[in-house]
């Protein structure tokens, strides 16, 4: 049975990019493990004394375990946000590459009309020096998101869920 890591790029207990990660999750199947991003800012002087935390090496071990990744963003400014970004900067710093070659997909969830297609658009240029397999669409981007959950936590929206479910075919055909 596959293993998917879920990675949120909020914190918030009940973000709802955690809720369209379950969303996916449940589309895909198999084992899902939701990633815990809470760790202490990157500081090279930190790492230079300390190591790096053992927060990060879970994580770390997470992402080599797992046969697969979705990572929901939020829309912070324009960008990724800073917790995701953190998380990445971290695991840029661990020895060998725990995403080269993983299968990888992006979602996001936004208040706002474009759904967090900017934050996407941000986090995919961070990627490139992790090598993952990144699957380029279909593009999920919630928009309006307060509206878009049931309380069940299952998208409303048919198209939403259609794009869901192709982008999780996409991803398990990889594994």
């Amino acid at each position: 049975m596959s293993t998917l890591l879920g990675i949120s790029g909020s914190l918030r207990q009940n973000s709802f990019n955690k809720t369209l990660l379950c969303a996916a999750a449940k589309s895909f199947g198999g084992n899902y493990i939701l990633a815990d991003l809470r760790m202490p800012l990157y500081d090279g002087d930190v790492e230079d004394k300390e190591g790096i935390p053992t927060e990060v090496l879970t994580l770390c071990n997470q992402i080599k375990t797992a046969d697969a990744i979705i990572i929901a963003t939020p829309e912070y400014n324009g960008n990724l946000s800073g917790v995701l970004k953190n998380a990445l900067d971290w695991i840029s710093r661990v020895d060998g590459k725990p995403m080269q070659d993983k299968p990888l997909a992006i979602l996001s969830a936004s208040a706002g009309r474009s759904g967090g297609v900017l934050g996407q658009n941000s986090l995919r240029l961070c990627l490139p020096p992790f090598q993952p397999h990144l699957i380029n669409g279909p593009l999920v981007a919630v928009a309006g998101v307060s509206n878009a959950f049931d309380k069940n936590g299952n998208l409303k929206e048919e198209s939403y869920r259609n794009a869901v479910d192709s982008l999780m075919q996409k991803l398990k055909y990889l594994i």
